[in-house]
């Protein structure tokens, strides 16, 4: 009796290691630095949002201090009566970030399957950072405040920094095959984690000298950065010579199984599987997948629709946990901003321990099943966080494992295997374009809900905030509750099935 196939892929896990070059680390290390400056920027308007509202916003003046004239010019940077409507425009402006990179992802996936994936990702960087520059930099050194001209800087900004995840994730889709993919990945997606690490002391080393100098210090080493990824990321193998992942399929049988991709069907022939992002004979070089053929997938709308829960509350996270720290306990800006690191400290761990746990299973949904009950329980406990920092980082870090490890396997594991599907077999441009269908739907989720958590907290306070979060992460578990039974049953199959071969 044949052996399952979770027990024969053991194996390729050591041909990972052993078809590594150093070619491989280059393309790991520079896409996932590529990204970490992308966050690293998106952080930076978290971090500085107390700042911002108090620029923005009319000081509490003594009664007896003179009235400065003309008042115009004293107060022209003024846009708002106060704090409370201050806060809501961040949130507005979060919402609009977000809604202009869900479609600029669906739209970038598709260009970066047609285009150099190395010259998208260099132009989003780069233009990104100047318009950063001009956002939180450019106009305060001017003086000049104007919230329709904020609104479409950010609306510009989301479209560019689209470009960064699907071509990161179809550059390490085409060097790294399915060996140990989940480990591999769930390291690798800890980039945004690093790059929102990265942002956040950044920004709280120059945010005494004010908040520009936070912009301007994080979109320059973004705009380097996109330099640095045009001159020297290599998109795929073949560029140094090197063979297209599957291209040696037929002479180890161990490596044939190890590209086969979760989410394929089981019953197709072995002599039918190719899963090569590129084609080896460039006279016939495959067209790229279209959209809808994408969304029709098997498994890419219920994770699609997943992630968009789960963006949401990791988001959440995100844009508002320096605030959240700030205004709930009345910490330093710069305390919590530090403090909040601890919550993708937590992600990191948590992205690389569940790929590991998911490479030995050969399934993810159970994995992230697990994770999103466990979840929902450090949600609540999190929620009633006494004003203790030490407490305050732990059960952050505990948070984040159970909420950014899932939300890493999503985006980058799980969508490679998406983007690998039996299905598209001989199409070398699915992973971009998956890559942005699963981000895309994310994003909107997560754009959404960051102006529901500003009308929620000014509405009905915090506490109902971390109840919406319990909500939208056991609405996770709900769309993947078709793959968690389908892979459980293969799973205990495949157990009876090594059972009765012992």
């Amino acid at each position: 009796m044949a052996v399952p196939g979770s027990f024969r892929r053991q194996p390729a896990n050591r041909g990972l290691v052993s078809h590594c070059t150093h070619h491989h680390i280059v393309v790991f290390l520079l896409t996932f630095f590529s990204y970490s400056l992308l966050h690293a920027s998106r952080k930076t308007f978290s971090n500085v949002k107390v700042s911002i509202s108090s620029q923005w916003t009319p000081s509490c003046l003594n009664s007896t201090a003179p009235e400065l004239r003309p008042y115009e010019l004293w107060n022209s940077s003024h846009l708002f009566p106060n704090a409370e409507e201050a806060t809501l425009f961040l949130g507005t402006l979060d919402t609009i970030f977000l809604f202009s990179y869900a479609v600029g992802l669906f739209v970038s996936g598709i260009v970066g399957d047609r285009l150099n994936l190395r010259w998208v990702l260099s132009f989003g960087m780069c233009s990104s950072a100047l318009v950063v520059f001009s956002f939180g930099t450019l106009t305060e050194w001017l003086h000049f405040y104007n919230k329709w001209f904020y609104c479409c800087l950010w609306v510009v900004n989301g479209l560019l920094q689209s470009t960064g995840w699907p071509c990161v994730v179809a550059v390490m889709g085409n060097w790294f095959g399915k060996a140990g993919r989940g480990f591999v990945f769930g390291l690798w997606s800890a980039c945004a984690s690093v790059g929102n690490i990265l942002g956040a002391f950044l920004a709280s080393c120059v945010l005494k000298y004010g908040y520009e100098y936070a912009f301007l210090v994080t979109a320059s080493v973004q705009f380097a950065g996109g330099v640095i990824v045009f001159f020297g990321l290599l998109t795929s193998p073949k560029e140094v010579g090197l063979p297209e992942l599957g291209a040696d399929e037929d002479e180890v049988s161990v490596e044939e199984d190890a590209n086969r991709p979760l989410m394929g069907n089981d019953d197709v022939d072995d002599d039918d599987r190719n899963y090569s992002i590129q084609a080896t004979d460039n006279d016939n070089q495959p067209k790229a997948i279209g959209f809808f053929q994408a969304c029709c997938l098997p498994g890419v709308v219920l994770y699609s629709l997943a992630y968009a829960c789960l963006k949401l509350v990791n988001y959440s996270f995100f844009f508002w946990l320096p605030f959240y720290l700030s205004n709930n306990f009345g910490w330093k800006e710069a305390e919590a901003d530090q403090l909040s690191i601890w919550y993708d400290v937590g992600g990191i761990i948590g992205g690389t321990i569940q790929g590991l746990i998911s490479d030995v299973l050969q399934k993810r949904a159970p994995v992230l099943a697990v994770s999103l009950l466990f979840a929902v329980g450090s949600l609540f406990g999190y929620s009633r966080s006494p004003n203790s920092k030490p407490i305050n980082a732990v059960i952050m870090a505990i948070t984040g494992f159970f909420i950014g490890g899932p939300s890493n396997m999503i985006s980058s594991a799980i969508s490679a295997d998406l983007g690998r599907q039996d299905l598209v077999k001989g199409s070398s441009e699915a992973l971009a374009t998956v890559t942005g269908i699963v981000d895309g739907t994310g994003s909107i989720g997560a754009a959404v809900g960051q102006y529901l958590v500003s009308l929620i907290q000014e509405n009905l306070g915090w506490m109902w905030v971390f109840y919406f979060f319990i909500l939208m992460t056991s609405s996770t578990i709900l769309f993947i509750s078709p793959l968690i039974v389908r892979e459980i049953r293969l799973l205990l199959h495949e157990r009876r099935l090594q059972m009765l071969a012992e």
